[in-house]
């Protein structure tokens, strides 16, 4: 079954105020550590999993789930769904590589997915579950390519890598009520016996870069 089988209507919005710092020192600081920052965008399967492994790590300041890769603008869930519009169900991560590398991040993509399975992870099946990088630099390109060669080589899996290196061109953030969804309802029922496992086992093999 796939996760669009356990998927309720739990589409409830909440609104919060927050309030307004005057303090132009503070203003200014925040703009400085924001510059600092960099971005990342991987598909790895379905979004949820993803999302609740990136947002673990140290260093990490922000995880959305969206779509990438695809043809057609502003695409809803259901589009996705279709495999028609060429999207990757894609996690796009903000990070500060002072504290985490691209290196890294790429170290825990490749050991929390199967990237040898074309179009497929567990039992999500479809182009939108296609393993990429979308890469925003000629940097990470580089680091992306590498890495994949090395893990080829190295015969970590026993198929090849199929993990698309492609450039990044556009990213459409998911509906909402898809953002932050293990942390929101643990007890689904995709949560529970295809989310929670993965967590677990990053969260045994990365110790070193939790939060």
């Amino acid at each position: 079954m796939t996760k669009y089988i356990f998927l309720f209507l739990l589409v409830s919005i909440t609104a919060c105020n927050k309030s307004k710092d005057n303090n132009n020192f503070k203003d200014q600081e925040i703009m400085d550590t924001t510059s600092k920052l960099d971005t990342a965008t991987f598909g790895s399967g379905c979004f949820w999993c993803a999302e609740a492994i990136f947002e673990r790590v140290k260093g990490v300041h922000k995880v959305i789930s969206g779509y990438a890769g695809g043809s057609v603008d502003q695409p809803s869930y259901e589009q996705v769904c279709t495999g028609k519009t060429g999207h990757a169900e894609v996690v796009q991560i903000t990070f500060d590589p002072s504290i985490v590398s691209y290196a890294d991040l790429l170290k825990i993509f490749w050991k929390t997915h199967d990237p040898t399975t074309l179009n497929k992870q567990g039992a999500d099946e479809g182009t939108q579950y296609r393993s990429v990088i979308f890469y925003h630099s000629d940097e990470q390109k580089n680091l992306a390519e590498h890495y994949k060669k090395e893990l080829d080589l190295s015969s970590a899996w026993e198929n090849p890598i199929v993990t698309q290196i492609v450039p990044f061109t556009k990213f459409y953030p998911a509906e909402a009520y898809h953002q932050n969804y293990f942390a929101q309802h643990p007890t689904q029922g995709y949560c529970s016996f295809v989310i929670a496992p993965k967590v677990e086992k990053f969260e045994k093999v990365f110790k070193d870069k939790l939060k």
